[in-house]
């Protein structure tokens, strides 16, 4: 673990390494985090970790490094519901980044209006209870319902044991759904395991459901190079080609005990998009689709 002179824990390692992987043109990072600079955006005093600072410079040289194109910055729980760092991150992307927020149920229209001209484009539900105190489910659909005329989607980190629970919930949502991490499987179990069996009939159940296959760090505790993840998660790019999406999860929020690095990474994705058709999908229309529906593939000038 690294530690600042405050004690703020940084969960990143310094010097990724470049991956063997080269992504499509136009490849998109659809899943990643800013932290900070806490001098401008302080962490919210509700936080449940203090990351060190992790800021836009040092995402888009990230991005650049692992040669992406574009990134999905989702707004980090320890900012709780003031999405300024995220905002901000999005305006200085010269339009290569947008943007998931967390927001208070009773947000007014007018502020969701000045997140959607920020470049937001859905908004998070964080069901894990070491990260959140509340989830009010029936505020929550509320707000799913008054996000719809500016075209979002929700986004719901869950753990597996949860779904049951979840399922009259997620099911009410009457906009297009965005599972983080595939709803954290036990991959050891494999794909025909109890988790991904489950999970797969939920994604079975509605044609906007999409599925973030990411975190192989988090979710492969037998760690590099990852095998039970890939061999889990492969069927289910395979079987949901139009629906899945991918991202490197930096700055790996409490990922502390082990850095991750990301061009290790982002060499698992050509291990779970078999094929060019289906790394293009992953990488690039998918996301594409849901975050630049008005720009295709066509990268800004």
């Amino acid at each position: 673990m690294s530690t600042d002179a405050e004690g703020r824990i940084r969960s990143w390692t310094l010097t990724p390494s470049r991956p063997r992987y080269v992504p499509p043109l136009g490849a998109v990072d659809a899943h990643c985090h800013v932290f900070g600079p806490a001098a401008d955006f302080p962490f919210s005093p509700k936080a449940k970790y203090l990351p060190q600072d992790a800021g836009p410079e040092m995402l888009f040289a990230l991005r650049d490094h692992l040669g992406f194109a574009r990134n999905v910055i989702v707004q980090a729980s320890c900012h709780g519901t003031d999405n300024r760092a995220t905002l901000d991150a999005i305006a200085r992307s010269n339009g290569r980044a947008r943007g998931v927020a967390v927001v208070d149920p009773a947000i007014s229209d007018a502020e969701l209006d000045s997140l959607h001209a920020g470049g937001i484009r859905g908004v998070r539900f964080n069901f894990l209870k070491r990260l959140v105190d509340d989830a009010p489910k029936n505020k929550f659909l509320d707000l799913s319902h008054r996000i719809a005329r500016l075209g979002w989607h929700v986004v719901v980190y869950f753990e597996a044991d949860l779904l049951e629970e979840l399922r009259p919930f997620l099911d009410a949502i009457p906009v297009p759904v965005v599972i983080d991490h595939m709803g954290r499987p036990d991959v050891a179990q494999g794909p025909e395991g109890a988790d991904m069996t489950a999970f797969r009939a939920y994604v079975d159940s509605r044609p906007d459901i999409w599925v973030k296959t990411t975190c192989p760090d988090r979710l492969d505790s037998a760690g590099e190079p990852y095998d039970d993840f890939v061999r889990a998660v492969r069927p289910l790019v395979e079987a949901y080609p139009d629906r899945v999406l991918w991202g490197t999860d930096w700055p790996h929020p409490n990922m502390e005990k082990v850095l991750p690095d990301d061009g290790g990474i982002v060499d698992v994705i050509p291990r779970i998009a078999v094929t060019a058709e289906l790394r293009q999908a992953l990488l690039v229309d998918n996301p594409m689709r849901l975050y630049w529906p008005e720009a295709a593939t066509r990268l800004p000038e």
